[in-house]
Parts: C-alpha cells; sequence; structure tokens
C-alpha cells in the first residue's frame, strides 16, 4: 500500500460524512497517474503554491494603491490570511483541509494590478467582460506552464470560480473558502484602513461590533466560531442569522468609507489610466507581447483582446508602471 492510499484511507476513517475525499476527486481534465505519496488535492495545493502567478501576487494590490508602509495587505499576504481561516473552519468541522487549502490559495490568481480598480477597467476596456474569478481559473487552465496549465482537479477549480457571496460552490470546503474570504478582507481592511487613519476602531457602528466583536482579533474569533458551532453535523456551511447580518451590514458599511475613500483611491485613476495604456498599446503591437502569449493566439485562436487582458492582468503592479515608463514617458538623453 503507498502512502497516498494509507492517507485516503484515513480521510475516509477521520473526515465528516460531508467531506470531499480526495480519492473520490471528478478528476482532472488530463488523466494523470497519481502520485505515490500525495492524495490528488495535497497535489493541487503544491502546483499552485509554486506556480508563477502566485508569486506575483505579493506586489499586488489589496486595497491601497502604493501605501507609505511594510505592513498594509497585500494580494499575497490577503490569500494567505483566507487559507489559514479556511483551514481552521475546515479541520474543526472535519472536512477536506488539503482542498480547502488549495482553493484559498488560488482563488485570486486571476487578480489584476491595483486591486479591484484594475478588475473594473478592464471589465470595461474588454467586450466579453473581466472577472478576477474566472480569470484565476483561467490562469490555472491555460495561462500557467507556458500555455499548458496545472492540470487541476474539478473541485478545485469549481471553489476558485465561485467564492464570490453570491456563488455557490460544489463542495462544502469551497463554500468554506467563500466565507473564509469575506471575513479575512473585511478584518484586515479594517486593520489597513485604522493604520492609514481613515478612522479608528470606536469610529464603527456599535449596532454591528456589539454582536461581531471590538477588536480585529475578537471579530475573527467571533466569526470563526459563529461558523464553526452553526456548521457542525450539517450539509451546509452556515453562520447564525445575526452574525451573518452584521458581517454584512458592516461589509456594506466598509465600502462607502473605506473602498470609496480618497485615501484608498487617491491613484485609482491614474491606475487606471497605466491599465488603459497598456491595454490599448498592446492591442495595437500585439507582436511584442511574450511568445507564449502570441501562442494563444496563433496556434490556439484565442482572440486579441482576451490575450491582452491575460498579459496584463498577470502583471504586478510595479511591472504594469515599469512598462508604463517605459513605453510613454521619454528618456533622458544622454550624449555618447
Amino acid at each position: 500500500m503507498t502512502i497516498r492510499e494509507s492517507m485516503e484511507q484515513l480521510e475516509e476513517k477521520v473526515l465528516s460524512p460531508y467531506a470531499a475525499l480526495s480519492k473520490d476527486t471528478k478528476g482532472r481534465d488530463r488523466p494523470e497517474a497519481l502520485c505515490d505519496i500525495r492524495p490528488e488535492y495535497q497535489r493541487d495545493r503544491d502546483r499552485i503554491l509554486h506556480c508563477k502567478a502566485f508569486r506575483r501576487l505579493k506586489h499586488k494590490t489589496q486595497v491601497f494603491l502604493a501605501p507609505e508602509g511594510d505592513h498594509y495587505r497585500t494580494r499575497l499576504t490577503h490569500t494567505l490570511e483566507v487559507a489559514q481561516i479556511a483551514r481552521t473552519i475546515t479541520k474543526s468541522l472535519y472536512m477536506n483541509e488539503s482542498l480547502a487549502e488549495a482553493i484559498a490559495l488560488g482563488h485570486d490568481l486571476g487578480h489584476t494590478p491595483f486591486g479591484h480598480s484594475g478588475e473594473e477597467i478592464l471589465n470595461r476596456l474588454c467586450s466579453d467582460g473581466f472577472v478576477h474569478s474566472r480569470q484565476s481559473v483561467r490562469v490555472v487552465e491555460v495561462l500557467e506552464k507556458d500555455g499548458q496549465g496545472l492540470n487541476l482537479t474539478k473541485e478545485v477549480r469549481d471553489g476558485i470560480l465561485n467564492h464570490g457571496l453570491s456563488s455557490r460552490p460544489a463542495t462544502l470546503e469551497g463554500d468554506i473558502v467563500r466565507l473564509s474570504d469575506k471575513i479575512a478582507y473585511i478584518n484586515h481592511d479594517i486593520d489597513d484602513a485604522i493604520r492609514a487613519r481613515i478612522f479608528q476602531e470606536e469610529d464603527l457602528p456599535g449596532e454591528y461590533t456589539d454582536i461581531l466583536g471590538h477588536s480585529v482579533r475578537e471579530r475573527l474569533n467571533t466569526m470563526i466560531h459563529d461558523i464553526i458551532e452553526n456548521s457542525q453535523g450539517k450539509q451546509a456551511i452556515v453562520m447564525s442569522p445575526p452574525m451573518e447580518k452584521a458581517m454584512k451590514n458592516l461589509r456594506t458599511w466598509m465600502f462607502h468609507t473605506v473602498y470609496s475613500n480618497s485615501v484608498a483611491k487617491g491613484e485609482e485613476g491614474r491606475a487606471q489610466g497605466v491599465i488603459q495604456f497598456l491595454y490599448e498599446y498592446y492591442m495595437k503591437h500585439t507582436e511584442i507581447l511574450p511568445p507564449e502569449y502570441l501562442w494563444l493566439m496563433e496556434e490556439k485562436g484565442e482572440k486579441r483582446e482576451r490575450v491582452v487582458c491575460d498579459y496584463i492582468a498577470g502583471m504586478s503592479d510595479r511591472y504594469a508602471i515599469d512598462m508604463f515608463e517605459e513605453l510613454f514617458v521619454p528618456k533622458s538623453w544622454k550624449a555618447l
């Protein structure tokens, strides 16, 4: 018996009857030989962790564009916080931790530079639209490994695609990530907003914090415990109605107070201008795109605007600015 087989047997004995067992995966688009050590969802987690798109997340904006300080969240630190919350909930409910972690680590791989402002401008520019969850799936199915993709299991790709608040993943592990994403960004965005002096903890509406908690630590603890307590023994991942209502209302308050705030969005117009300039330039000069993107158009018949979106969405904030400067900012003339 291989180590993988013994681990799969352990899952059957230990995990909840509602958990997604590794041995029961619906598989990959391209069949592969099974690993002798790792179950399938663990292999997916490892592939995401080692891919290039994951590494680029460290230089992509979460909320605050070009913040002055080392402690503001990036897309990478957000992803790691989501993964940790999801693992805590998953483990407590005896669900499949590797599946939840793989979905969490991959859920934002398709995010643009400059956060949601980058997503908004690409969605306006591209006739087919642009949504980061769909782009995350495109990254793992098409763009990684020079057009070969990561060949992930269907369950992981489903969880990545359906991590939005209004979506419904096919597995409970995906549902855990869906809620963990919201818990993570509400709380760390509050933390970053306080750091940016947009407001103080005392300014948060008491009608919500009296239920959720009066610090980031309290809120994380309260919300995670609530999900675990209300989901035990159920074929659903749920929050209590008062907790869910308070979380949604606090999220709405954050949209009005933080996400549209001039401190967080002060550079948004310029950032979107950078992306628009790059998009329009590459649409006219696709011949200068890297070879793997030319291959998508020439060999796979992908639309030009989709491939240009792929290239720009994959950029880090810093790389997008560097390319803008290289293409549009006059260089200093030096006498030889």
